[in-house]
């Protein structure tokens, strides 16, 4: 991503990976790691595009780590903007959990100089949707997320740097988007690549 810069025409929609999927890395490690990494994803994103991260929070030894703040934190520390802030509902309110919690943050930054006017919006999602794998954003969040970038931004590209099994591709897709994704493992990029999600689906 460092040597890529913005692309052309592009948004960014993407989760970045929590400690426990980047072992051996340690905590320590991993907080400037996270940093840099959700600066260098917002490096992708035109100059009139944005950035959506979708982040759940964890917990490691007994510490709450909320990564969404530490997404907020480098975005303001690379002059993006905060232009707004949902909550998804990963299993309905009320719910007892163990180790992740029951809602993620979703992030959407802009480097515009201002935010686009204020309209009326939802600021909680009832539900993330289906995914493909544990840790993958679920197809109602994407879908929501891409909506917002064919409706708000002039991109018609979707970057999504940490691409895992490919829901952020195969949803841009369904909705007419062009999408670039990337990912590590190879096993989940092989699959990223055969990914489809129908129009009905979303």
């Amino acid at each position: 991503m460092e040597a890529r810069g913005p692309i052309e025409g592009a948004s960014v929609v993407t989760s970045l990976p929590d400690v426990s999927e980047l072992a051996p890395m340690t905590l320590a490690a991993w907080r400037p790691w996270f940093a840099r990494a959700a600066t260098l994803a917002l490096s992708l994103c035109a100059e009139d595009g944005v950035a959506i991260f979708y982040q759940s929070d964890v917990v490691v030894d007994g510490e709450w780590i909320d990564k969404g703040h530490l997404v907020q934190c480098a975005a303001e520390a690379a002059g993006a903007r905060l232009w707004w802030h949902r909550i998804v509902c990963r299993a309905p309110p009320g719910t007892e959990t163990f180790g992740r919690p029951t809602f993620a943050h979703m992030l959407c930054f802009g480097r515009a100089p201002t935010p686009p006017p204020p309209r009326a919006r939802v600021d909680v999602l009832p539900e993330t949707g289906g995914t493909t794998w544990s840790r993958a954003t679920g197809i109602a969040a994407c879908a929501d997320a891409c909506r917002y970038v064919l409706a708000r931004t002039p991109s018609r590209v979707v970057v999504d740097p940490f691409c895992g099994e490919g829901t952020v591709l195969a949803v841009a897709n369904a909705l007419g988007l062009d999408a670039i994704g990337v990912e590590i493992a190879r096993r989940r990029a092989r699959r990223s690549r055969t990914l489809r999600i129908t129009a009905d689906q979303l």
